[in-house]
C-alpha cells in the first residue's frame, strides 16, 4: 500500500507543479495585448500635424506678440481679418504684412482714424498687406512700387529699399523701416513698423485744399486795368492843353487886330 500511496502522492505533486507553471505563464499573455492598445493613439498624430497649416490666424499672432491693439481693432472692424484668413488658406503665393505698433498710431494727429470712412479704413489696412510672401532677403530684389492689396501706381506708391542691416519703406508721406520680425514661415511674414503707412490718395487729398483760398485774393487785383485808374488824369491833361491853345489863339487875334487898327 505504501508504494502505491507514494506513487499517488508523487503524481499529485507533479500535477500541482504543472498547474502552477500553467498559471505562472498566463500573465505573460496580457503584456502581448498591451502594445496593440498603446499603438493606436500614435496613428492619429499625422492628422493633427497637418492642422496648424490650415488655421493660420493673423490676429492671434499679433495678440500673442503684443503692442498691436489698434491694428487688430482695424482688422476686425473692416472685416479684413476674415479676408486674411481666407487668403492664407487659398493662396499659393502667401502674404506679407507690415504691422504698425500702437505707438505708430499714437504719432498720428488726434482723431485721424475717426475722420476716415469705413472704406478708407479698409483701404488703409489693405495698404499694409503685400499679396506675396517676402523674406527679408527678398526685399533686395523686389520691383518698386510694391503692389499691395489696395493696388499700385502713382496713387498708391509703396517703395522698398534694402540695405545690409535694414529695410526702408516710403509712401511719399511716410518714411520708416522694419523694426523687427513678428512672425515668418514659408507662407506668411509679419514685420513690425514704427509708423503707419499713409497712402497719398487718402491723406494727401486734403493738403492742397488751402491753396485756392490763398490764390483767390490775387484775381481781383489782376482784374483792375491800370488804364482805368489813369484815365481821369489823362482827361485833365487834354482839357488843360485845349484851354492853353484857346488862350493863345485869342491873344494872337487880339495882337493882330491892334496892329491893323494902328495902321
Amino acid at each position: 500500500m505504501k508504494p502505491q500511496y507514494l506513487l499517488s502522492s508523487f503524481s499529485i505533486f507533479l500535477l500541482f507543479l504543472h498547474c502552477t507553471n500553467t498559471f505562472a505563464q498566463s500573465p505573460a499573455a496580457a503584456p502581448a495585448q498591451a502594445p496593440a492598445v498603446v499603438a493606436s493613439p500614435p496613428a492619429a498624430t499625422p492628422t493633427q500635424a497637418a492642422a496648424p497649416h490650415g488655421i493660420t490666424n493673423v490676429t492671434k499672432i499679433l495678440e500673442k506678440a503684443g503692442h498691436f491693439t489698434i491694428f487688430i481693432r482695424l482688422l476686425r472692424s473692416t472685416q479684413e481679418e476674415n479676408h486674411l484668413f481666407s487668403a492664407l488658406n487659398d493662396s499659393s503665393t502667401g502674404l506679407t504684412i507690415f504691422a504698425p505698433t500702437d505707438s505708430a498710431f499714437s504719432e498720428l494727429k488726434s482723431g485721424t482714424l475717426n475722420t476716415l470712412s469705413d472704406g478708407d479704413k479698409s483701404e488703409l489696412v489693405k495698404f499694409h498687406v503685400v499679396p506675396t510672401f517676402l523674406s527679408t532677403s527678398q526685399f533686395q530684389t523686389v520691383s518698386n512700387p510694391l503692389g499691395t492689396w489696395a493696388g499700385t501706381g502713382s496713387r498708391l506708391p509703396l517703395n522698398v529699399t534694402s540695405y545690409p542691416n535694414s529695410v526702408n519703406i516710403t509712401t511719399g508721406l511716410t518714411n520708416t523701416s522694419l523694426s523687427g520680425t513678428v512672425y515668418t514661415d514659408n507662407q506668411l511674414a509679419i514685420y513690425k513698423i514704427e509708423k503707419v503707412l499713409l497712402p497719398k490718395y487718402i491723406f494727401a487729398s486734403n493738403a492742397p485744399a488751402p491753396a485756392p483760398v490763398a490764390a483767390a485774393p490775387e484775381k481781383p487785383t489782376k482784374a483792375v486795368p491800370a488804364a482805368t485808374v489813369e484815365s481821369p488824369a489823362a482827361s485833365v491833361d487834354i482839357s488843360s492843353s485845349l484851354i492853353f491853345t484857346h488862350n493863345l489863339l485869342v491873344g494872337s487875334v487880339g495882337l493882330l487886330a491892334s496892329a491893323m487898327f494902328s495902321l
